[in-house]
């Protein structure tokens, strides 16, 4: 609750502005009740029009009042409650963009986004209802049956009628909470659950359509949304019910008012403080009822509070060094070197274990190995997607964990293994993460990558538009804009995650070839599956189940390497072997 309560002191003014209409409005529907007795007994009972006139003019004020307090009032919250929904979106996806992947295995991405939309929009609705109500309710509660004991005539059995009826109201309040507390907190979790299923669908259209799996589909769709749906109804009944339970409460108590005070009327005057009481009285059950409101809304809200609030404060692990908060822009030689480096995903088994090995500027320097072998995990270490377990990895002999961390990405060209192209254009794509470019660079880093050809015969050119995660491209184009994108940041390291597999052997050889020419200075980390894109390479390092078991040259590893050799035998020929 602390971590939500910080957002509301950003605008503690707007609160006490409101706080002040709100109590405007409740001193003026307190003093109306008052005004309509004396009209009654002043005016009415003595047939004095000079008085009538008098009061109605009061009451009209106070009406007029009262109606330009409650607008402002409604204006203020509702301006708060969104300021502090967006305050809350946006630090929260600041949290998340800095994640790692510990983090992100806490929670899904169905999860995040329903924290980031659905549970926030709970905490905007608690906090208007909140900012409007939670100072209106207690001082008609108490104001109201101060000014009804006043009015009570003298009669104080009065007195238990409101007593009885406020104890009905809480009675019926802390039944609804007991019951619909823990359905809301399950009802959270069928939504990530619903959102989870609707993510996977989107996003594998393709493979559901090719299995022809429609139906599977939706049925599952539909369990989850019949789960959330009966969820939903059973407490939206329930708290649907409430409402027409405390109007009957309601008006059975101004039936009592009435009755009991008929046993006891003498004079008109009794007639106006039985008017003055019944209004007073209402507005005591009424505060209750604006109570049970809230809490109607607060367990919902509360679920999502503390949702949000996991996200805030879980701990990043992966953060900079005490005195390196702040970039330097530094570009760096690109020497690279991994010492004893070992990672385990989520603190369990290693997946690579002992990766000791050098890749200077200048030289290309490569990473092959059977599928789960860890060559993804090694090269994810370098720009510190993940932190390395034990060990350390060094850029020009200094520990990256001492390297500001947007210093360090920003002397990193890196391409991960699944592509992920942004709605946009080429050119924002290409120049993605760039402050400035130019149309020269993005024209140099697209010749490089070889994806000149298709984005020049396009009219449109880097004008072209990309749909969301590339889906209006094909496999290699995107990954060729990829690779445009990273050479584009000309970083004096770049490292390839297997961004060769989707080309053809004449586009990756040329691809190759222009890398060796136009960035000879660079330190390049190329991570293969294809001998044949890095059998040039100045230093290749073959993994096998998360440990280094070869380190050297291609014909050298033929000879000294049994894993590369049975890789390169189920690719090329013996001819080739021989070369």
């Amino acid at each position: 609750m602390k971590t939500i309560l910080k957002y509301y002191r950003k605008y503690w003014y707007l609160i006490l502005i409101s706080l002040a209409f709100l109590t405007g409005e409740a001193i003026c529907e307190l003093q109306l009740p008052s005004y309509m007795s004396g009209l009654l007994n002043d005016g009415v009972g003595a047939s004095d029009m000079a008085v009538i006139w008098s009061y109605g003019w009061k009451m009209i004020l106070l009406s007029l009042t009262a109606c330009v307090c409650a607008v402002t009032v409604g204006f203020l919250s509702s301006l708060i409650g969104a300021k502090v929904a967006r305050d809350l979106r946006f630090e929260v996806f600041s949290k998340v963009m800095n994640f790692a992947g510990e983090e992100y295995n806490k929670f899904s991405v169905a999860s995040l986004i329903t924290r980031s939309t659905n549970d926030i929009t709970q905490i905007q609705t608690l906090t208007i209802f909140t900012l409007r109500l939670i100072m209106f309710a207690p001082i008609m509660g108490i104001g109201g049956s101060v000014m009804a004991v006043k009015y009570s005539g003298g009669i104080g059995s009065l007195a238990w009628v409101i007593v009885v009826a406020i104890l009905v109201i809480v009675i019926l309040i802390a039944l609804a909470l007991t019951i619909v507390q823990p359905k809301f907190s399950k009802m959270q979790k069928q939504i990530d659950k619903v959102n989870q299923i609707a993510v996977d669908e989107l996003s594998g259209m393709m493979v559901i359509r090719a299995f022809n799996t429609q139906k599977h589909e939706e049925e599952r769709f539909e369990n989850a949304n019949a789960d959330l749906t009966r969820t939903s109804l059973f407490t939206s009944r329930l708290m649907a019910m409430l409402i027409p339970i405390m109007t009957i409460v309601m008006n059975g108590i101004m039936l009592m008012i009435v009755w009991i005070f008929s046993q006891h009327i003498e004079d008109f005057s009794q007639i106006a403080n039985m008017v003055a009481f019944m209004q007073y009285a209402l507005q005591v059950i009424m505060s209750f009822m604006i109570i049970s409101m809230i809490f109607i809304i607060l367990p919902r809200a509360k679920v999502s509070i503390v949702r949000v609030s996991e996200v805030l404060t879980t701990e990043v692990s992966i953060k900079n060094a005490e005195g390196k908060d702040e970039p330097t822009g530094e570009r760096f030689k690109g020497d690279v070197k991994f010492e004893n480096v070992s990672y385990g995903y989520g603190g369990g088994a290693l997946a690579v274990e002992n990766i000791t090995f050098e890749a200077k500027s200048g030289q290309v320097t490569a990473l092959i190995g059977s599928t789960g072998s860890g060559k993804s995990t090694v090269v994810s270490l370098l720009p510190r997607l993940m932190d390395v377990t034990e060990g350390k990895i060094t850029i020009d002999g200094v520990d990256i964990r001492d390297i500001n961390i947007k210093d360090l990405r920003n002397n990193i060209g890196f391409v991960p293994q699944k592509n992920i192209l942004f709605s946009g254009d080429i050119a924002s794509n290409v120049g993605y993460g760039l402050e400035n470019f130019t149309q020269e660079d993005l024209q140099k880093a697209v010749d490089i990558a070889q994806a000149s050809e298709f984005i020049n015969y396009d009219e449109k050119g880097f004008e072209r538009e990309i749909s969301q995660g590339g889906a209006n491209v094909s496999g290699g184009q995107k990954q060729r804009l990829a690779i445009a994108r990273a050479i584009s940041k000309n970083a004096p390291i770049y490292v390839f995650d297997d961004s060769f597999s989707a080309l053809d052997f004449k586009t990756d050889a040329k691809l190759r070839q222009a890398l060796a020419e136009e960035m000879g200075e660079a330190c390049v980390i190329i991570v293969a599956q294809r001998v044949g894109t890095i059998k040039n390479a100045d230093k290749i390092i073959v993994l096998d189940d998360g440990k280094i078991v070869g380190e050297g040259k291609h014909q050298d590893l033929l000879k000294t390497c049994k894993t590369y050799l049975d890789i390169a035998k189920s690719q090329l020929s013996e001819e080739e072997l021989s070369l």
